[in-house]
């Protein structure tokens, strides 16, 4: 998405990660996707990868002026990825019921959490930080595009009170970046079956286990 809002070209390689072609562990020592190699740099983990490109082309910048909002963003960027992402994982990963549960409900919180403290906060803008769109918006929002593989495997919705995050998930795939890189719901139904059934056995799947 972030490559698209800046208009830079780019050569785009499918991992498959249970088939990994002979060159992938060389650029990606965690051996997770996704990994951008630009010239003699290799940068991996998404977020990373944003700033890197947001430093290195840096029209349209795609975080805010103020250096305080910047810390916002960050703020939300983290959340997402220790917080909200790995609930994702292990509400699905998880056997027992009670603990399925127990992270179903702290996958709720976290939604509720984003909505009752940062969007409902807004002044104005559509966007995670208001008018303009920023990395926050590039870093979230392909997760919140997977976000009915929770409703079909585990019966999981964003709550009715989070009116604000559904219309910030309508406001972000509006965007020409979001459309033209985004998969249809069946594709992630399919995408996470086996995290569903307990049969991933990839490097994410291993962490989110222990």
């Amino acid at each position: 998405m972030l490559l698209a809002e800046k208009g830079l070209a780019y050569d785009l390689d499918e991992v498959d990660l249970a088939n990994k072609p002979v060159w992938f562990d060389a650029v990606s020592p965690y051996s997770k996707v996704p990994v951008l190699v630009h010239g003699d740099v290799t940068v991996y983990e998404s977020a990373i990868i944003n700033e890197y490109l947001d430093e290195t082309f840096p029209e349209p910048a795609m975080m805010p002026s103020s250096p305080a909002q910047r810390a916002d963003a960050r703020i939300s960027i983290d959340f997402d990825n220790v917080k909200f992402v790995p609930l994702f994982y292990k509400v699905l990963l998880a056997k027992d019921p009670d603990t399925r549960n127990t992270c179903a409900d702290a996958l709720v919180d976290a939604l509720l959490f984003m909505e009752k403290n940062v969007l409902a906060k807004r002044v104005d803008g559509p966007y995670w930080m208001g008018e303009t769109v920023s990395l926050a918006d590039m870093a979230l929002y392909p997760h919140f595009e997977r976000i009915a593989v929770l409703e079909h495997y585990r019966g999981i919705t964003i709550p009715d009170q989070c009116g604000a995050l559904r219309e910030w998930i309508l406001a972000v795939g509006e965007r020409p970046s979001a459309q033209g890189t985004s998969h249809g719901i069946d594709y992630h139904i399919d995408a996470y079956s086996r995290y569903a059934d307990g049969t991933a056995n990839g490097s994410t799947a291993k962490d989110m286990r222990t």
